[in-house]
């Protein structure tokens, strides 16, 4: 899978379906270009919503097939009412892939959506996934608590969005939404309260887990991310036993967004230094 910072993402118009799994559960689902070979990327959204990795997934598609899911709940779509923590959402994931029949998977996870592809790896028993990408996620405790993720719901949305992108331009102006548009970002938020439990933004146990996880791990890191800074994603880097760190500069929360072209160039390169290296010269 080659992937350059300087190919600038076309226009894809993605398909959407509805995958059925197990229990009752629905998933919604953009696919990105064809599954040729059996293999792909995934990507998991953050709290923001799935809209948040569509530019990233179209850029992911001129290389390689990209799934992207809506977590169930968001943006109106349904989600059981067993269906109410991260590990809920791997398991379901996991599901997704045996029927996608995809192997050798790069997960690609933003905020709780790194959270996601962690619980994953943890629980892939069937050998679906090749590698994770994690961009500014969310999910571990922090040992000092400067260091702590800001839980967003102690902070009006203006205040979340200058913590969450250093460029202002990329800031949503909340003057110019309309009624249904709040009531929907409003439902999507208490859809994520329900995911992210007691603890909101972590479990408390995740850190001492991930020495598990063997994969290729990499973790890029918007520096001037507000919600969780980058001595937090240098941390969770560290907590893997092979993973790359990489910070990307004039981004935060959503590096993917910010520096788009930056964070093609990162997951590029661990591609091909890393997850499928070439012959050595």
């Amino acid at each position: 899978m080659g992937i350059s910072a300087v190919n600038a993402p076309t226009t894809t118009t993605p398909t959407t379906r509805t995958v059925d799994l197990a229990d009752g559960l629905a998933v919604t689902i953009d696919e990105y270009g064809a599954n040729a070979e059996g293999t792909g990327v995934l990507l998991l959204h953050g709290g923001a919503g799935p809209r948040t990795m569509s530019g990233l997934a179209t850029a992911l598609s001129e290389h390689v097939f990209a799934v992207s899911v809506t977590h169930p709940g968001f943006d109106g779509t349904p989600r059981p009412d067993w269906c109410d923590s991260v590990a809920d959402l791997a398991v379901a994931y996991l599901d997704l892939l045996d029927s996608l029949d995809l192997t050798g998977v790069m997960v690609i996870g933003n905020s709780i959506g790194g959270w996601i592809a962690a619980e994953m790896a943890l629980r892939d028993t069937k050998g679906r996934i090749g590698a994770l990408t994690l961009l500014n996620a969310v999910g571990i405790h922090a040992h000092l608590p400067a260091n702590q993720v800001v839980d967003p719901r102690t902070l009006p949305p203006q205040a979340v969005t200058k913590l969450s992108f250093a460029n202002a331009a990329f800031r949503p102006d909340f003057s110019t939404l309309t009624d249904q548009q709040r009531a929907a970002a409003a439902a999507n938020q208490q859809t994520l309260a329900v995911y992210g439990g007691a603890g909101f933004t972590y479990d408390p146990k995740l850190r001492g887990r991930l020495r598990r996880i063997t994969l290729p791990v990499l973790v890029v890191w918007g520096e001037e991310d507000g919600i969780a800074n980058i001595t937090y994603g240098r941390g969770y880097a560290d907590s893997f036993p092979n993973s790359r760190f990489v910070p990307i500069p004039e981004a935060a929360h959503f590096p993917q967004i910010e520096r788009l072209g930056q964070t093609l160039e990162a997951i590029g390169d661990f591609v091909d230094t890393v997850v499928k290296p070439g012959p050595a010269d």
